[in-house]
Formats: C-alpha cells, sequence, structure tokens
C-alpha cells in the first residue's frame, strides 16, 4: 500500500524556517521522483519541487527557487523540504507525491504530478 506522510508544518514569522518531512513506503523508493505540491485558500494546487533521487536532479518553482532545498534520505525512504525565507505567501498546505513532472518554458518552471491519492498534507503559515 503507497502512503506518503508529510510533516512539519508550523506556524512561523516571514524571514524564518522550516523543514518539512514526507514519510514514504510501500514502494521502491529510488525508482521515484518525489514532489512537493502546496495549495493555498481559494487557489489550485501547485508544484514546488521534486527531487529524482536516482540521479540526484533537483527542480524548484521559480517562486521558491533560492529558498527551499529538496533532499533525500535512502536509508529513511524520506524527503525534505527545508523552507528558509519565508513569506505570507508560502502559506499553505504542503503535500507530497509519489511521481512528479518537470517542464521549463515561458512560464519557467512547472511541476506537475499524476498522484492523485493527496492525503492531509501539512499546514504552512507565514505571519507578516
Amino acid at each position: 500500500d503507497v502512503q506518503l506522510q508529510a510533516s512539519g508544518g508550523g506556524l512561523v514569522q516571514a524571514g524564518g524556517s522550516l523543514r518539512l518531512s514526507c514519510a514514504t513506503s510501500g514502494f521502491t523508493f529510488n525508482d521515484y521522483a518525489i514532489g512537493w505540491f502546496r495549495q493555498a485558500p481559494g487557489k489550485e494546487r501547485e508544484g514546488v519541487s521534486c527531487i529524482h533521487d536516482f540521479d540526484g536532479m533537483t527542480y524548484y518553482a521559480d517562486s521558491v527557487k533560492g529558498r527551499f532545498t529538496i533532499s533525500g534520505d535512502n536509508a529513511k525512504n524520506t524527503v525534505y523540504l527545508q523552507m528558509n525565507s519565508l513569506k505570507p505567501e508560502d502559506t499553505a498546505d504542503y503535500y507530497c507525491a509519489k511521481g512528479c513532472t518537470v517542464s521549463i518554458g515561458p512560464r519557467g518552471v512547472v511541476i506537475t504530478t499524476s498522484y492523485n491519492s493527496w492525503g492531509q498534507g501539512t499546514l504552512v503559515t507565514v505571519s507578516s
């Protein structure tokens, strides 16, 4: 049974940091890219970051590049999202997904996924 559980959210002031964790089980961790997505109230879900652990490639949405860092721990089957210099516009529910696709074009970096078993997510609230 494939499971991905996001955790680590909380309330932080603008400029602060948080580290999110995505614990995975039920599939071979190294065989899949893992993505972080977020959804703010009243907005569509958007891709934040994607890691291809099998080749070490990482990708970031333009809105978080330079502030967020994605990493993976093969021994723990866990992916992390270190978020620094947080802004109020980063406030959202954050989710992780098995599989992510990256396209780079006129709209910048766009991260999507076909994963649809979204769990509860973890809430990040950034106060101004």
